[in-house]
């Protein structure tokens, strides 16, 4: 009885049990079922914003700050550049940190998956939108950010989320759009901290479009919402970055004060009395103080490179060049100064002291350490190309005139002559393979790769600067030459230079290399090599009419292209008169003339010079484009209506001589009137029956040269189709002439 009391009882309790848990697995259940996303009652709000908060908008969160921690901490500044107020955007450079950028994304679109009534969801979409600008995936990041704006609930995640577009805008380089955003939000209540981010994004944009007034404006507005430290000390060496590019130097001075009270960092400090310095506004007597303090050891490139500066500024430019060549002996591991001070050497050499070749080396050497993002890469690229050809042609005619000068000769004395040159080259040799003996000497003395040998005792293979230089003297003398056999003797001119070149100077190595093949016994030629090597010199001498013609023609065409390049490109036209003068004067039948007289006196015009270009310009080719461009015309560039009328009637009688098939009447009288029509709406009317009239009158090559010249003086001219097609026409062997 009693047992079975107690079974009863055991089952009871298990079966209350087991109800109790029934009970709470079903509320549980229906309490989970009426937490929908979707819900805006309490209970459900409350579960969704405790979940997206802790188990994933907190965690995406961190993570973007260790993006964000890891950009600042591997950044490299570029103190020769205006710094970027926001740090740029490099995927590439973010590769290290991909995994916690996925896991923002992943952990941020959680939230947008699961929990579409929390309170965090916009907060996660913003971080969404950040995490997909860090990967440079532009698109998506506006949609992010769009999405937000429109269907956002907090008016202060809407307008940070116009402020990460804005941004985004500012990266794909689309500033239109990025200052509508601007103005959008200039306009709209903003906190603290969306207006302190709205002021660095917009000045960053204005900084990127290079308004640097405006930028630095916004930058002083910003400062009054920001904590002391790196970042506010970086900001205030910007802003004295900019004040000096607007010519602004108290206010840069102010500034530069500034990142001294804001706790920089020793780089930040360094710089911000490097640009005092620059600017004038400390006393030199720093400098040598800066340069005994051991803590600048490896900044004192900087240093002598601002020295240079400064003796540059007040136009000692000897002093400057060696300042800044002591900032390039004294640079050591860290090589990022080096190009811009190849570029400021090569500034003086170009602008002041108009040393071109050197220019031209010393530009070579800075492209070649030059990151191409740099601001300067571009128009340092472009100043060398005109360069390169400067330098080309002179060459050019110094090489042919020395041949030229050889061809006049005796053959004795020009046998004599080359047998010299020749000498005077194995010299050379012999000295350089001695000076590399001495390198290799001492590099077999000291370790060649320790750091505290200094960069110009360094072998030649492990000093950067060395290397730079012999690659940039080795392109100046040979060009861009490949890799392969015999590689000197691809061209004459190449061995006319043993002659018509000064020799090298002793002392340095062109291309930091020994002369191949046995060093230690090249003091003599044997009779095969001296007579191979004069054979050589001899074919790159025009000793016959034809070879005569084409050094003729080589020397016009640079003295033409070097006249040009003074003119247009050095902006020099005291240069170019005499240039363009010597054309003229050894090539008086010149194809180019009727270009010269009008370049002649542009640049007797510019230096306010009287000349009587002009004049010979319409006198001897008065229907050419040149005499057109400076011919009799209304005072304001057109002909007046009577002097259409005039040209109207000038023509007719024209046109009816050519009727009359009186041409040599006809063609002259199209001629005489070419400048008086100038202008005028039947212009190329008249200069296209002259074409037709020189085709009966003087044969078919003269007309085929009025026709080419139509082309070249009227490219926009209705009747360019039908000259086009009488130029085919006047190609074909039987032509006849309309």
């Amino acid at each position: 009885m009693q047992g079975r009391f107690l079974n009863r009882y055991i089952f009871c309790h298990s079966a209350t049990a087991w109800l109790r848990t029934y009970v709470l697995w079903v509320s549980v259940t229906l309490w989970l079922c009426g937490c929908s996303q979707y819900s805006t009652k309490k209970l459900p709000v409350a579960y969704h914003n405790l979940n997206a908060r802790f188990n994933a908008y907190l965690i995406a969160r961190d993570r973007l700050r260790e993006v964000e921690r890891y950009q600042l901490k591997t950044y490299q500044e570029n103190y020769n550049q205006p710094l970027p107020i926001l740090l740029p955007l490099d995927s590439t450079k973010l590769e290290p940190v991909k995994a916690q950028l996925d896991d923002a994304i992943k952990k941020a679109s959680l939230v947008a998956e699961r929990h579409q009534n929390s309170k965090w969801l916009d907060n996660s979409y913003l971080l969404l939108g950040m995490a997909r600008l860090y990967r440079q995936d532009y698109g998506n990041a506006m949609e992010v950010f769009k999405y937000v704006n429109t269907k956002g609930e907090g008016q202060d995640e809407k307008h940070e989320a116009l402020i990460g577009l804005m941004r985004t805008y500012i990266e794909v380089g689309d500033y239109t759009n990025g200052l509508s955003v601007a103005e959008y939000l200039r306009a709209q209540p903003l906190n603290n901290a969306n207006t302190r981010n709205y002021y660095l994004t917009k000045a960053y944009l204005h900084q990127k479009r290079q308004e640097y007034a405006v930028s630095a404006a916004l930058l002083d507005a910003t400062f009054p919402l920001l904590k002391k430290g790196e970042t506010t000390a970086r900001l205030h060496l910007i802003a004295g970055q900019m004040y000096d590019l607007v010519k602004k130097p108290e206010q840069a001075l102010e500034h530069y004060r500034q990142v001294l009270r804001n706790r920089p960092n020793y780089e930040q400090s360094f710089y911000a009395t490097i640009y005092s310095i620059q600017g004038g506004r400390t006393s030199n007597e720093r400098f040598s103080r800066m340069l005994n303090d051991r803590k600048n050891n490896d900044l004192r490139d900087k240093i002598y490179y601002t020295m240079g500066l400064l003796e540059a500024r007040n136009q000692r430019y000897p002093k400057a060049i060696e300042y800044w060549k002591k900032s390039i002996r004294e640079t050591t591991t860290n090589t990022s100064q080096i190009p811009y001070t190849y570029q400021e050497m090569g500034k003086v050499y170009f602008e002041n002291l108009q040393d071109y070749p050197t220019a031209k080396a010393y530009y070579d050497s800075a492209l070649a350490l030059l990151p191409q993002q740099s601001a300067d890469y571009r128009a340092l690229a472009d100043r060398k190309v005109f360069l390169d050809e400067f330098v080309e042609q002179q060459r050019i005619i110094q090489v042919e005139d020395s041949l030229q000068r050889l061809a006049q000769l005796n053959p004795a004395a020009l046998d004599r002559k080359l047998d010299e040159a020749i000498d005077l080259k194995l010299k050379q040799q012999q000295e350089l393979i001695a000076q590399a003996q001495a390198l290799a000497a001492q590099a077999a003395n000291r370790p060649a790769t320790s750091s505290d040998i200094p960069a110009e005792q360094r072998w030649v293979l492990y000093n950067p600067i060395l290397v730079t230089q012999g690659r940039a003297e080795f392109t100046q003398k040979w060009g861009n030459r490949p890799l392969e056999d015999n590689w000197r003797r691809l061209q004459k001119e190449t061995a006319a230079q043993a002659l018509a070149e000064p020799a090298p100077q002793t002392g340095s190595l062109p291309n930091g290399t020994v002369p191949e093949g046995n060093t230690s016994g090249l003091t003599t030629l044997s009779e095969s090599e001296r007579k191979a090597q004069k054979d050589a010199l001899y074919a790159a001498i025009p000793l016959t009419p034809e070879a005569l013609r084409q050094s003729n023609q080589r020397l016009e065409d640079a003295y033409y292209r070097l006249g040009k390049l003074y003119k247009f490109q050095f902006n020099q036209p005291d240069q170019a008169i005499p240039t363009f003068e010597t054309l003229l004067n050894r090539y008086p039948n010149t194809t180019v003339k009727p270009e010269v007289y009008y370049l002649l006196m542009l640049s007797n015009d510019q230096l306010n010079r009287p000349s009587s270009w002009k004049e010979k310009l319409l006198a001897e080719f008065p229907t050419s484009s040149y005499a057109r461009q400076v011919g009799k015309t209304g005072s304001n560039g057109t002909h007046t209506a009577s002097g259409e009328n005039e040209a109207q009637r000038t023509y007719t009688q024209v046109y009816n001589l050519y009727k009359a098939n009186n041409v040599t009447e006809a063609l002259s009288r199209a001629e005489a009137s070419m400048s008086a029509l100038t202008g005028s709406l039947i212009e190329d009317k008249m200069a296209l029956l002259r074409v037709i009239l020189i085709g009966k009158v003087r044969g078919v090559e003269p007309y085929r040269q009025a026709l080419i010249e139509f082309i070249r003086d009227y490219p926009a001219s209705p009747l360019l189709p039908k000259v086009q097609e009488m130029q085919v026409a006047a190609e074909q062997p039987t032509a006849k002439r309309k």
